[in-house]
């Protein structure tokens, strides 16, 4: 534990440690009711596990602040259910399992820069950059002159993700992706 943190400070996407486990604070709520303490609604995540829990804590209560430290990283490979980060400046290695990085294994590309996050030097998670460019592998061709009308196909990008595109798009277009909902931004570079 690196310390403690107040009620008082919390904030939507700070790290606190409670009962020697890692959380996220995703909202909270300061509450003064008329008779009795203030206290403290939370909704919770927790970094090992996924699971949200909403305990109330009392106001001005102290809870731990996580050993979490955040390395620049970038993605090499994958290996089966394994993907390989490497710190730039050490060359040091760690992989990641597909279970931890969720969704976010969908925006990986060989060589894209992230940030990887470690608890007790062990890796919880990644932090990818708000949009990555990615080519389109498979999907119906583009018919010329359907670029306003606002309808949609599906795409398979060159990471196996499926995603809605303006009937415009064709195979071999890379596309900019919003990291963040996994939607289509905008196509950077056509065949």
């Amino acid at each position: 534990m690196a310390g403690v943190v107040d009620t008082s400070e919390f904030r939507k996407g700070m790290k606190i440690e409670i009962d020697g486990e890692p959380f996220e604070i995703l909202d909270f709520q300061h509450v003064k009711p008329g008779k009795g303490s203030a206290f403290v609604r939370n909704s919770i995540k927790s970094l090992l596990t996924g699971r949200v829990l909403q305990p109330t804590l009392k106001s001005g209560e102290k809870v731990g602040r996580p050993d979490i430290e955040e390395k620049d990283m970038q993605y090499l490979y994958s290996q089966g259910d394994e993907y390989h980060f490497m710190e730039a400046k050490t060359y040091e290695q760690t992989f990641i399992t597909a279970a931890v990085l969720a969704e976010a294994k969908n925006f990986l590309k060989e060589n894209i820069n992230c940030s990887v996050m470690f608890y007790n030097g062990k890796a919880l998670g990644i932090t990818l950059p708000n949009s990555v460019e990615l080519k389109v592998t498979k999907c119906d061709p583009g018919i010329r002159g359907d670029t306003v009308s606002g309808a949609t196909k599906p795409a398979i990008l060159e990471t196996g993700y499926s995603v809605n595109v303006p009937l415009f798009i064709n195979e071999g277009d890379v596309l900019k992706i919003d990291t963040r909902d996994g939607k289509y931004l905008t196509r950077t570079a056509t065949v």
